[in-house]
């Protein structure tokens, strides 16, 4: 998976949803090796972006009492729309999205049929991170909030209750470039982006990212409708990671292409 924009434990319908930043057709086999093979690079899937440092409360239907003086968790998991089972989730005592991940102790569940999970019999405590496998994949999604999603929220469990987050919407990171290919030298005039459609993709979002940090990029967050973009304005000379995004209808994010797809411009201003 990519920069954290990049990288989705997601406590809330994910508005940004840009894995941070967590990446992951409906079609795809679950066991996709393109999602984000490194856990420390997943993104977050951010899902709230207020300036609080707290979880978003959410409400539901209790599913389970937590035993007398522990707290349990509960949320939902969902890819397209649609409820995803047997997904990890993991409560973490403390998290950093950067480095390391989850640390200290953790309290884990697996999501049912219905995409719900409860993680039971939580201690009594403020908990730093809630991460959400991307499938049978080494990534995950976690929710970020704060200006630019740079900090993540705290869950405050409390004994004898039951905390509701909000839904976690996994993506896959499966979305196939065709042009330019990875590695190829091209010209900054006239360029023409291709990709393979994705399965029940409404739209795209195209962005192009220089490597270096004094290129500015004409390109960033390109809505896209068709599956191929033919740039109109000349790119800088340089090297370029190419980022594409599938949404659907509902401005949910589907897939995003590998992050390391990258190609440089050879002739440009």
């Amino acid at each position: 998976m990519k920069l954290l924009k990049l990288l989705l434990a997601c406590a809330g319908a994910a508005a940004l949803l840009s894995l941070a930043c967590g990446k992951l057709g409906t079609n795809a086999p679950a066991s996709n090796t393109a999602a984000n093979a490194n856990a420390n690079a997943s993104r977050a899937s951010a899902n709230a972006s207020n300036s609080s440092d707290k979880a978003e409360p959410a409400t539901g239907v209790e599913k389970v009492k937590p035993a007398p003086g522990t707290g349990n968790v509960q949320g939902k998991v969902l890819y397209n729309g649609k409820p995803v089972p047997n997904i990890d989730v993991k409560l973490c005592e403390k998290f950093n999205q950067f480095f390391g991940g989850c640390s200290g102790k953790s309290y884990a569940a697996k999501s049912d049929a219905d995409g719900d999970y409860v993680i039971t019999n939580v201690p009594p405590a403020t908990y730093e991170g809630l991460t959400v496998r991307v499938f049978d994949t080494n990534g995950y999604v976690f929710a970020t909030t704060g200006l630019g999603g740079l900090t993540t929220p705290k869950y405050e469990v409390t004994a004898d209750q039951t905390l509701f987050v909000r839904t976690t919407h996994l993506f896959k990171s499966d979305l196939k470039v065709l042009n330019p290919k990875a590695g190829s030298k091209v010209s900054g005039q006239g360029l023409e982006l291709k990709w393979q459609e994705y399965p029940e993709a409404a739209y795209y979002k195209l962005s192009l990212y220089p490597t270096t940090p004094t290129v500015t990029s004409p390109y960033i967050g390109q809505r896209v409708e068709e599956t191929t973009f033919a740039a109109d304005k000349p790119l800088p000379k340089g090297e370029y990671r190419i980022e594409i995004e599938a949404y659907n209808d509902d401005d949910q994010k589907l897939a995003e292409c590998a992050d390391d797809i990258k190609f440089t411009v050879t002739d440009g201003s």
